[in-house]
């Protein structure tokens, strides 16, 4: 073999062996690729991610009819709707309600108020035919007391026998007299009460046609003040919309917000929620504008958490005030709330993966010339994708990613 030919064999020898040592370098046991990372040394924030919608802080609600329930209407659907953002003065048109069932009840009331309207006015004659016959009576029998009395004063100088059949017969038409106007008395009381009765169905049946009348027209809702339309959602996420139903319970059709002062409404997972209170300082992105950045301040915190719809963890309501707002800002707008929950200076941190635990100790492997070395670890807090290490690493060394020993740990996280 050539000197030439040699040199190549050597060089060649020695490319294989690098390759190989690489190899078995690089790789794990099973074949798997060692990734590694650096440690690191500075500021440590923990944050808390969620999305979340803009809505104002303040708003004017624009209700449906507040006599429904005294028109006996308890439900009705929204036929037409003015565009949702659509801005509107004072006064302004918004919306029309079904008038079908309200109009039914109108008619039905109308017939009711024509009918014992009929009945009063023949109560109250009735009433008058019966009394002044009474009148007449009475009249008569005071004429006949009077006559009696006459003849008894005409019979004293007759027989004591006659005298006394005179006072009896006086007597007599006097109590008849009494009794009459007894009768009378009573007759007046009970005609009163009839009327009295009948005029008072009267008076409520004219109430209800009253009350309907005017919830007729606040069929047609107009804004209470200037604005933005932003149409209400309801219990399940729907917007209201044309053909909606509205309730005398919940008669809410719309708002006016105040868009001089924002929120962003969001909801904090319950394994999440213990890390957030009120005043910690939120970063925000409002998915419409992402090359803007704003900036806010939780202003709330629900204590009890709910569960929204199609989705099987609890969450809990958090309200971030936004610090400035501007005219691009509108209600319903997506956000991402990036809540600063604390701040560490000057510490030790690697990534969450390179973190392994076996029961109660924790441990990471750091590289080593050609291979690695299993080293035990103390750790602090942690955020999404980096944990604090408090003992057993420094600055700049460099771990692993994965687990060269996978049968004697599980990651840290």
């Amino acid at each position: 073999m050539s000197k030439r030919n040699k040199r190549n064999a050597g060089l060649m020898l020695v490319l294989l062996i690098v390759i190989v040592a690489g190899y078995r370098f690089f790789s794990s046991g099973d074949g798997e690729a060692k990734l590694t990372a650096t440690v690191q040394k500075g500021e440590f924030s923990i944050r808390v991610m969620a999305t979340g919608e803009l809505l104002a802080e303040n708003s004017i609600e624009i209700l449906g009819p507040n006599g429904m329930r005294r028109a006996g209407i308890w439900n009705t659907n929204i036929t037409d709707l003015v565009p949702e953002g659509t801005y509107v003065d004072s006064g302004d048109y918004v919306a029309t309600l079904d008038r079908t069932e309200l109009a039914n009840k109108l008619k039905e009331v109308s017939n009711e108020l024509d009918k014992i309207s009929s009945e009063f006015r023949a109560e109250k004659l009735d009433t008058a035919l019966t009394l002044r016959q009474s009148r007449d009576d009475l009249i008569n029998l005071k004429y006949s007391m009077e006559e009696k009395d006459l003849i008894l004063k005409q019979s004293v100088y007759e027989s004591p026998a006659v005298i006394r059949q005179a006072e009896i017969e006086k007597e007599k038409a006097k109590r008849a007299y009494n009794q009459a106007l007894e009768n009378y008395r009573i007759k007046q009381s009970q005609a009163e009460a009839k009327v009295g009765q009948v005029a008072a169905s009267l008076r409520s049946q004219e109430m209800r046609y009253e009350v309907i009348q005017e919830v007729i027209d606040e069929f047609t809702i107009k804004a209470p003040q200037s604005g933005m339309i932003i149409y209400k959602r309801d219990w399940d996420g729907q917007k209201v919309e044309v053909g909606s139903q509205i309730s005398s319970w919940s008669p809410v059709v719309a708002t006016l917000p105040d868009l001089s002062s924002m929120i962003s409404k969001t909801y904090i997972n319950e394994i999440d929620v213990s890390k957030v209170s009120e005043d910690l300082r939120v970063d925000i992105q409002v998915d419409a504008f992402a090359d803007k950045a704003y900036a806010g301040e939780i202003v709330s915190v629900a204590n009890v958490g709910e569960q929204l719809p199609n989705s099987e963890a609890k969450v809990f309501e958090v309200s971030v005030l936004l610090d400035q707002v501007d005219t691009t800002l509108r209600p319903g707008m997506t956000t991402g709330n990036n809540i600063l929950v604390s701040t560490f200076e000057d510490v030790v941190y690697a990534p969450i993966e390179a973190i392994f635990s076996d029961d109660s100790v924790k441990y990471a492997f750091v590289l080593e010339g050609f291979g690695h070395k299993k080293v035990e670890v103390e750790t602090g807090e942690a955020n999404e994708n980096f944990i604090i290490i408090t003992a057993g690493l420094n600055e700049g060394q460099e771990v692993l990613l994965n687990n060269p020993e996978p049968k004697s740990g599980k990651t840290e996280g």
